[in-house]
């Protein structure tokens, strides 16, 4: 598997625990090693493991919490760290986020998470490159 598509894999379990509400996925995915901050949209930035789990334990248990598609990933790699642009779909509108991956042997593991919300809603319907390789 490529660099690009193990990055792709990392960035798809995330939404994928996401969607189903799935802390002890969500839990799996986030460094144990590296510091980790998540900023959600309107939130304070939160800055250690701790927080960052603590704030999807809350996400998690809410009713009310959104169903959310990711749309149009496109990975960009720098050496050991893969940073992962894409739209996040919801009924309530439209965000755009920013996921930060570090390697952790043969893993991708999330050090940063990052979603705001959009002002226009971006055309679905128009190929987007999915991977981009920065040296």
């Amino acid at each position: 598997m490529s660099q690009e598509a193990a990055v792709l894999f990392a960035n798809e379990a995330f939404y994928l625990a996401f969607s189903l509400k799935d802390i002890k996925g969500m839990d799996e995915l986030w460094s144990r090693h590296l510091p980790v901050t998540c900023v959600h949209p309107g939130w304070q930035p939160l800055i250690g493991r701790e927080a960052v789990m603590d704030s999807w334990i809350g996400i998690f248990g809410n009713p009310g919490s959104p169903a959310i598609e990711c749309r149009q990933p496109r990975v960009f790699l720098y050496g050991d760290l893969a940073q992962v642009c894409c739209y996040e779909v919801m009924e309530e509108g439209t965000l755009v986020a920013c996921n930060l991956f570090a390697r952790h042997g043969q893993a991708w593991i999330l050090v940063h998470h990052q979603a705001s919300p959009v002002a226009e809603k971006p055309q679905f319907d128009e190929p987007t490159p999915r991977r981009t390789r920065l040296q």
